[in-house]
């Protein structure tokens, strides 16, 4: 039940970024429902690759490479997931800041 909380919340704050940031495009709520399964998945599986595979220059930089490759993920998803749609690689750092922090925030109030 809490893991389809956490999808239904991000899709919710997908589609609501969407509606704030430009570049980022939702086509409909199924289509964010989508997103935030597929953004989950990629999350799981391809994000531990490519952190392990970019180890030294996340630790050169500090962890904020670790911010890139969220945008990677983020501009993957939006190749595999039709209706959705970010526009460059600047647009799709910022909409991954933006929500990993209001995922954080809405996370942390229903708590677990």
């Amino acid at each position: 039940m809490n893991l389809l909380l956490r999808i239904l919340i991000t899709a919710v704050l997908v589609v609501l970024l969407a509606n704030f940031l430009p570049g980022v495009h939702v086509a409909s709520y199924g289509t964010a429902i989508i997103v935030a399964v597929v953004l989950g998945l990629l999350n799981l599986f391809f994000k531990p690759i490519m952190v392990l595979l970019t180890l030294p220059v996340t630790i050169i930089t500090l962890g904020l490479f670790l911010l890139v490759i969220n945008a990677i993920i983020i501009l993957l998803c939006s190749e595999i997931v039709g209706g959705f749609r970010v526009d460059s690689f600047l647009i799709a750092l910022l909409f991954s800041v933006c929500l990993s922090v209001l995922q954080s925030i809405f996370f942390k109030i229903i708590g677990d």
